[in-house]
């Protein structure tokens, strides 16, 4: 599972991954409504993520790194709702991984520079049933990608990590 988190819209994306073979199972926006207070839109996003985990039971998730805005009270806002990103697969027991949004686009475009519409080109080029409703819902689906090409080296480090624990 794929998430690109936002306040206003966060898109996910379902994959399958076998090998470096990946296919669409499915992917949306949740969206929350700018008149609800914070508190009540990050619920939105809560429960909406909610839904999906347990209609699609995914294995892993990847969510897309914050980036810096010049407005700090906007880059605020989206950290609290990549929190919403983070906590709802971890309270599934799911392993989250994270990707910078210059690693997704060059994992899946081939530059850290691409445009909303080269990604979207190449998520339909890499899955040919691939829909979505929204560009989020195309990045989340770029995110899985991403992080269907590096798990690997992401789970092995996680377990590394692990074993240093016990």
């Amino acid at each position: 599972m794929g998430v690109d988190p936002g306040l206003r819209n966060t898109g996910w994306g379902i994959i399958d991954a076998k090998g470096n073979r990946v296919s669409f199972i499915a992917s949306g926006t949740i969206q929350s409504n700018n008149k609800y207070s914070l508190a009540e839109r990050l619920k939105q996003l809560y429960t909406g993520l909610q839904e999906v985990i347990e209609r699609y039971d995914p294995a892993e998730a990847a969510v897309e790194n914050t980036f810096v805005n010049k407005d700090a009270g906007a880059t605020l806002k989206l950290g609290q709702a990549r929190g919403i990103a983070l906590l709802v697969p971890s309270l599934h027991n799911l392993v989250v991984s994270e990707y910078a949004p210059n690693l997704v686009k060059k994992t899946v475009v081939g530059t850290g520079h691409a445009e909303k519409e080269q990604i979207r080109m190449m998520v339909k080029v890499l899955m040919p049933k691939a829909t979505f409703n929204s560009d989020d819902a195309a990045d989340a689906l770029a995110i899985a990608i991403c992080h269907s090409h590096h798990r690997g080296s992401v789970t092995g480090r996680l377990a590394a990590a692990e074993a240093l624990l016990k």
